[in-house]
């Protein structure tokens, strides 16, 4: 039996079965989807201005997505702002390839920094 054929290990299993139980509700797919296109931080009234949801209701959302580090916060006076983590949102489409056997997609390759004017490559 070949490598391709066995089973993910039981570790990174465990890690991604968290992230896509965390995904699994209509209203936690709708604070991701906001937080990653609004772009800024957000505090849970902005939130739920825009979920539509009761202020518990998302408070408790925005708890389980900070367990998988979907999510980051800082405090900041008696208000607590919410964020996407980039980096949780680029190795996502990665653990789905991962979990159904497919090839990592290729990583873009990084935008080279810019050289001073006279400098040589």
């Amino acid at each position: 039996m070949n490598n391709a054929a066995q089973p993910l290990d039981r570790a990174t299993a465990a890690e991604y079965a968290t992230w896509f139980k965390a995904l699994a509700d209509p209203t936690r797919i709708q604070i991701v989807s906001l937080l990653a296109r609004c772009g800024t931080p957000m505090n849970v009234g902005e939130i739920v201005a825009a979920v539509d949801v009761g202020q518990s209701t998302v408070s408790a959302h925005l708890k389980v997505l900070a367990e998988v580090r979907f999510v980051l916060f800082e405090h900041r006076g008696p208000a607590t702002y919410y964020r996407i983590n980039e980096a949780c949102v680029e190795c996502f489409p990665t653990a789905a390839d991962i979990v159904m056997g497919r090839p990592v997609p290729a990583q873009p390759d990084p935008v080279p920094a810019a050289q001073p004017e006279g400098a040589r490559q």
